[in-house]
């Protein structure tokens, strides 16, 4: 179950929206970040060059008279008022570049500042003009005893010469101004990318499981009409009243299932008309896995009850009547003593012209001779009614016997045919021979009786005993059974 629903439509379309809605915002956090740490650090390295190269030009008649202690008031002033500011050094070429004013105070007098790399100093010193460069602090910055700026913290120094009025440099102004404007700048930018993108996800999330329910819905309920109709009810159909795919999906559904319905119904009618060939019972022996996996010799053992009867006379009785006539007769004739066998429970096995063979699968024959006594009432039943239309009675001889026959599929692979064998057979059609000889309509053997359930629901009568039939030589005895009218 829960691996269904981790791949169902609105869990693969609320992670591919999550997954979109992510990306925008990395994206959008990405620009955004991007844009602002540009504006904000070319606005600080602006600001840090005119402040240098204005500061230049004030302190420069300091720096040419000497007066190092203004310049120190002056930077240190500077650095009060200006919390950005990390440090202010003022090198006098005249003296090997010493700084002679310098805030931190710990930098007065020496050559090169180490809150900087080397290179950097180097670099500003050897500026002809106002030199903008971005460093990282190689230790914290102090004024005081309150920090300035923390090691490794990234900073925009500019180095402004300082030019006498005759053009002639006579040292370097350094600046320094912190870039945490710009990072703080940075990751506002971001906690603002962050919460617009939460809400987009937010958004987004619900509008994906809107829309998943909108789509899913559909869906399940055809997956429920498919679950009907895969149950077998063929006449449902499915109700959805919708314009987009999934309703061209409802109406092929329909169509599909229309067409299955007509197929299924095809089908049921070449089932029913095959039963009429081949009975549903010898269907379930011969063919267990259904009619389409049918093989040749395919056979399985039964212990059996068998029925033979016959019309007595045939050849005389359709002597003199058209093919047509006899076909009626013989079609009326053979529908009502199969009615009777199939209301007793048994199933005709074949026709062998006017002879009819049945075979009855209970555990025990009482069925059997309910048929007799069946086919019996229906004969005299069609009698009277032949006697009506001016024509000569039928008369058959009905013969019985049960026990072991192997039933099964005999022939080749273009001409596929059922049938029963076994010395129960045989006996029952040499029994039904017998009936003509020994005068009565009805014989079955001493196998019969003693498979009856209740034999005193009939009137049996024992005909003969120790009886050996032709080509067997186990004898039989022979019971037939009385008329109760």
């Amino acid at each position: 179950m829960s691996q269904r629903r981790l791949s169902s439509i609105g869990t693969r379309l609320a992670g591919a929206t999550a997954l979109l809605i992510v990306a925008i915002v990395g994206v959008m956090v990405w620009q955004w970040t991007a844009t602002e740490r540009r504006i904000v650090g070319e606005q600080k390295r602006g600001e840090a060059r005119a402040f240098a190269v204005a500061m230049a030009d004030v302190l420069m008649n300091e720096l040419d008279d000497e007066n190092w202690a203004q310049i120190r008031v002056a930077t240190e002033l500077l650095l009060v008022n200006n919390e950005d500011i990390v440090y202010v050094v003022v090198h006098d070429h005249r003296r090997d570049d010493r700084i002679v004013a310098g805030v931190p105070a710990e930098l007065n007098e020496q050559f090169i500042p180490d809150l900087v790399p080397l290179a950097v100093t180097r670099a500003a010193l050897a500026a002809a003009e106002p030199l903008t460069q971005e460093s990282v602090l190689v230790r914290a910055a102090v004024l005081g005893k309150q920090p300035r700026a923390a090691r490794g913290q990234r900073v925009v120094e500019v180095a402004a010469p300082m030019r006498t009025a005759s053009g002639t440099s006579i040292g370097v102004l350094r600046v320094s101004v912190s870039l945490a404007a710009v990072d703080r700048a940075v990751a506002a930018a971001v906690r603002k990318a962050l919460f617009i993108g939460a809400l987009a996800l937010i958004a987004g999330l619900l509008g994906a499981i809107v829309l998943a329910r909108r789509l899913t819905r559909p869906v399940k309920r055809l997956a429920a009409d498919a679950a009907k109709i895969a149950a077998g009810d063929l006449a449902h159909r499915a109700h959805i009243d919708r314009a987009d795919e999934i309703g061209q999906l409802a109406e092929a559904f329909n169509d599909m299932t229309v067409a299955l319905e007509g197929s299924f119904g095809r089908l049921r009618k070449t089932l029913t008309s095959f039963e009429r060939f081949v009975p549903r019972k010898f269907l379930a022996v011969i063919a267990p896995e259904g009619i389409e996996n049918i093989q040749v010799g395919t056979s399985a053992t039964r212990t059996v009850a068998v029925l033979f009867s016959d019309i007595r006379g045939y050849t005389r009785l359709s002597e003199g009547m058209t093919a047509i006539k006899v076909y009626a007769m013989l079609n009326d004739y053979l529908e009502r003593m199969g009615g009777a066998i199939d209301r007793a429970g048994g199933f005709v096995d074949k026709y062998i012209g006017d002879a009819i063979m049945a075979l009855f699968d209970d555990e025990h024959t009482d069925k059997l001779l309910d048929a007799i006594v069946g086919m019996r009432a229906e004969l005299r039943a069609l009698n009277i009614a032949r006697a009506a239309d001016g024509l000569p009675p039928i008369e058959n001889g009905i013969g019985a016997h049960g026990g072991e026959v192997v039933m099964g599929t005999i022939g080749f692979a273009s001409k596929i045919e059922s049938t029963v064998i076994g010395d129960a057979v045989n006996v029952a059609s040499r029994v039904e021979g017998l009936t003509k000889e020994r005068g009565v309509g009805v014989l079955f053997t001493d196998a019969v009786v003693a498979r009856l359930q209740d034999p005193s629901r009939f009137l049996l009568r024992k005909v003969a005993e120790g009886v050996v039939l032709r080509g067997r030589l186990d004898p039989v005895d022979l019971y037939t059974l009385d008329d109760p009218s």
